[in-house]
């Protein structure tokens, strides 16, 4: 759990960072609109890009915290699952951090995507994975290894989040529509 305090760093982080870029941001620029030293912000992080890993780790579990699991307490099923990871996908692409990092610096999301699994990431398979595992208890997800079958859905989710706009064509096939044809491949991917 993060001290106020902290989190008021991340906040100026934030700031900085929809403000001017990643590339612009520095440690002392977030000392300086958190209103405290430098020191005090080297000694949490000793460089930017492990702020920029807490701030992302932060962001995303906040998305990730309002989403609806779907199921009421039954256990979850096919489309629950395609349905929250595609809530999932909507909510990131409605974000503006992760808007100012794609339009601006997209090149800080290329570890996480060809590198290495960052702790959003491990985050996300463990929710992932404990709901397909959940749903296949109850025969309403086909069996399989719950953690292949969440880092498939992740992958999948991976591209839509990122690139749906490079496949989208004025008066034809849109956003909502590619929507539609994810969450529809993953329930019926998933289905028992």
């Amino acid at each position: 759990m993060m001290s106020v305090r902290h989190n008021a760093y991340l906040d100026a982080a934030r700031a900085s960072l929809l403000d001017v870029g990643w590339k612009r941001t520095t440690l002392t620029n977030v000392a300086r609109r958190a209103g405290v030293s430098r020191m005090t912000i080297y000694r949490t992080w000793p460089d930017m890009e492990s702020l920029l890993g807490d701030l992302m780790t932060r962001e995303w579990q906040a998305i990730m915290s309002t989403l609806p699991t779907g199921h009421d307490g039954d256990a979850p099923t096919a489309a629950d699952v395609a349905n929250g990871a595609l809530a999932a996908v909507a909510a990131l692409r409605a974000n503006p951090l992760f808007g100012r990092v794609l339009d601006v610096d997209p090149e800080l999301l290329l570890p996480y995507l060809l590198d290495r699994r960052g702790r959003s990431q491990d985050s996300i398979l463990a929710f992932l994975a404990e709901q397909i595992s959940g749903g296949q208890q109850a025969g309403n997800i086909r069996p399989g290894d719950s953690v292949l079958l969440a880092r498939t859905v992740v992958l999948a989710a991976h591209g839509l989040a990122i690139s749906a706009q490079t496949m989208t064509d004025p008066g034809g096939i849109d956003e909502e529509a590619l929507a539609a044809s994810f969450a529809a491949l993953l329930t019926r991917g998933l289905s028992a």
